[in-house]
């Protein structure tokens, strides 16, 4: 049930919400980065080249377009979640119903379900085309519920900024273990004389991440708690659809922030899939890239520990620009690296470095323009606001795939 406190949040609590953003960034990472990759890589197999890569430019149109359409059902799932009322609270019963469903769908999208794809083209693309979007609608629910939940755990915004930094611990181990753990795992469980793994080998890749999405998901769940306050209490029972859309445009706060971020998803999601091509197709050496990941959370515990020093020394304003300066120092020398491993390591790491603090950076001020909007419009929409950030994610993520799909088929 919910309850109310003095705004302090108990250790279990943090933790057990650090372990939903652990599951939720692996998750992510797995649908992000590496489906597309078992897709372009491993998936098709006819012996017709032609015919692959118009199945591999088909599924990969299918998941860009199928991301598109949820960009407009994500309000929607925001509006939903903010007036759905249970004795669990707002958040929790999404976070498990959606986690719980979205991995097993995942699990299921790593399967050549059955070779229907050489059996019937058109019947596998639709097959895809269903379990996709029900799993990231689903997947949206609990990705939205899961990061709604903080103005919730707290009316404090320094125990907010707590509970983030230890959330994006959590995220940065999950998000960095999914790059440790791909070659290696796929390589172990498939069969011996493969560079790249096969089908066995990424189904079983697929099946370690999507149970610890899951079992995150369950542990958020049953050990966190919402807070009951004067200040979470809506003044208006209900938006409606217009309302949606007046809530997202009156708050100034949310939207600027929101433009910002839609650019440094774009290109963030971009760089991020193709590593794992530069890795193993460039550089031929797929396993160095446990070693980048290694780096990279070692690198994301570290900034996202030096988050709360920093925050209260340094504007918001001042991290940002900071952060972003770093990215494009590591995009500059990844320019000139070629396959120096030494050189693409330190290149990848001023890359990887500066997006946790990014990130929480655009959680706070997302987070506290919760309060903002509830004073300038007169009712409080956690997930409705809180839904932007995901949205952002996920449009990157579907110009990304759109992207990494042709550059596949091209290379």
């Amino acid at each position: 049930m919910s309850t109310s406190n003095n705004g302090k949040m108990t250790m279990r609590e943090r933790l057990a919400y650090s372990f939903g953003a652990f599951g939720n960034d692996s998750f992510y990472g797995l649908l992000c980065g590496y489906l597309i990759m078992f897709i372009t890589s491993h998936l098709f197999d006819t012996g017709n080249k032609a015919l692959d890569n118009k199945m591999i430019s088909a599924v990969t149109l299918i998941i860009m377009c199928l991301r598109f359409i949820e960009l407009f059902i994500d309000p929607f799932i925001g509006n939903a979640i903010d007036r759905t009322k249970t004795r669990w609270g707002h958040f929790r019963p999404w976070v498990v119903i959606g986690g719980t469903v979205s991995a097993v769908i995942l699990l299921l999208l790593f399967t050549n379900m059955g070779g229907l794809y050489k059996k019937s083209a058109i019947g596998y693309l639709v097959l895809f085309a269903v379990l996709y979007i029900t799993m990231d609608i689903f997947y949206s629910f609990k990705d939205v519920g899961f990061w709604s939940m903080l103005p919730s755990l707290t009316t404090s915004s320094r125990e907010r900024e707590k509970t983030a930094t230890y959330a994006r611990v959590g995220s940065a181990i999950g998000g960095g273990l999914v790059g440790i753990l791909v070659m290696p795992a796929v390589l172990f469980f498939s069969a011996k004389g493969t560079s790249t793994g096969d089908d066995r080998g990424w189904f079983m890749f697929a099946l370690i991440i999507c149970f610890l999405a899951l079992i995150s998901a369950w542990g958020v769940g049953i050990f966190t708690r919402e807070v009951n306050s004067s200040i979470r209490k809506n003044k208006q029972d209900t938006v409606g659809i217009v309302g949606i859309f007046k809530v997202l445009s009156g708050n100034d706060q949310l939207m600027w922030v929101g433009c910002a971020y839609l650019f440094y998803c774009v290109a963030i999601n971009i760089v991020n899939s193709l590593e794992v091509y530069y890795f193993t197709y460039i550089m031929g050496r797929p396993k160095a890239f446990s070693i980048f990941s290694t780096i990279n959370i070692a690198l994301g515990i570290v900034a996202t520990s030096l988050f709360p020093i920093l925050s209260k020394k340094f504007s918001r304003k001042t991290l940002f620009t900071c952060a972003l300066v770093c990215l494009l120092c590591g995009l500059g020398l990844f320019a000139v690296a070629g396959d120096n491993l030494a050189l693409v390591l330190l290149a990848a790491s001023l890359f990887g470095l500066p997006q946790q603090i990014v990130f929480l950076i655009v959680l706070m001020v997302i987070t506290d323009s919760v309060e903002y909007g509830q004073l300038k419009l007169g009712h409080r929409d956690e997930s409705l606001a809180l839904s932007v950030r995901p949205l952002l994610d996920k449009f990157g993520g579907a110009v990304a795939n759109g992207v990494v799909g042709q550059v596949a088929i091209i290379a």
